[in-house]
């Protein structure tokens, strides 16, 4: 990221409650995909251009599957080539 340029730059409170309808053994499957899809609406992007961060993910499957946040804060990067970065704040 050091040789791109930032086009936009938000910290989003993402809700994951809607996870927790899903079956115990794809919760956290199931969270980042809410995930990518709330960022997707909110930035107005495509979803295959948007990339998490591995501490993300970390921090979803920090309890195991079954037991996931219902809510997240993240900072959101948009990039001026057209990608999307998902990092903690």
């Amino acid at each position: 990221m050091a040789d791109e340029t930032v086009a936009q730059e938000v910290i989003i409170n993402v809700p994951l409650r809607d996870a927790k309808a899903s079956s115990r053994k794809r919760r956290a499957d199931t969270a980042v995909s809410i995930l990518r899809n709330f960022v997707s609406k909110k930035m107005k992007i495509d979803k295959g251009k948007i990339w998490i961060d591995p501490k993300v993910s970390e921090k979803i499957w920090e309890r195991g599957r079954e037991h996931i946040p219902s809510k997240m804060s993240v900072k959101v990067i948009k990039l001026e080539e057209g990608t999307t970065e998902i990092i903690m704040p």
